[in-house]
């Protein structure tokens, strides 16, 4: 029983705010419905069994993703009222995508019950934790594909540091010595301006 009272509860509270990412206008709001939206599917995943991918939601798409757009839509002066200007254009050929993409996902999970024991699933011992199975299942049979992948982003994290770093050759460096040998006599000028007269620089 409170297992089905959490299960409507965290659906309810993933198809609400996934009503409101759309029709928000503010696209700060959405972004924060988008938020509460991935923490109430988190829910749902723990409610399946599936810790990790519960876990990958709230970790990665939370804290990574969802900030970022968040931070990305609070600085960037972007003009949403010329974004939207061309959605009655493209209306027509959003609603002919979204139907083609219905029927594909029909297709395949009329396929996918119809094959034979590939509906039934991979066997997972019930007494063996998600998290557990699919570590050791990284850490021993796709240790290679797993260390390669890791390789793969680390190239691309230093290749995307290097190719935004820009070093300014006219600004002038900090010279510590400098400024520890100043003398406060030239660091510090006193003037004794008179009445209705400015400072003359």
């Amino acid at each position: 029983m409170i297992a089905l009272i959490a299960f409507y509860l965290f659906a309810t509270g993933t198809l609400v705010p996934a009503v409101f990412v759309i029709f928000a206008r503010n696209p700060v709001h959405s972004v924060l419905w988008l938020i509460l939206a991935f923490f109430n599917a988190a829910g749902l995943m723990l409610l399946v069994g599936a810790e990790f991918i519960a876990l990958l939601l709230v970790i990665v798409y939370v804290g990574a993703v969802a900030v970022l757009f968040l931070f990305v839509v609070m600085m960037l002066n972007i003009d949403f009222a010329k974004l939207r200007s061309g959605f009655s254009r493209n209306l027509p050929f959003g609603i002919i995508l979204a139907l083609v993409l219905l029927v594909e996902m029909l297709v395949a999970a009329s396929a996918w019950k119809a094959m034979p024991g590939i509906s039934a699933g991979a066997p997972v011992e019930s007494e063996v934790p998600n998290i557990t199975a699919l570590g050791e299942l990284l850490y021993s049979r796709y240790l290679f594909p797993f260390e390669i992948a890791g390789l793969i982003l680390l190239v691309a994290m230093i290749g995307a540091i290097v190719l935004t770093h820009r070093s300014r050759g006219d600004a002038r460096g900090q010279n510590v010595g400098r400024q520890v040998r100043r003398d406060p006599a030239e660091a510090v000028k006193l003037t004794k301006p008179g009445v209705g007269k400015g400072m003359e620089l």
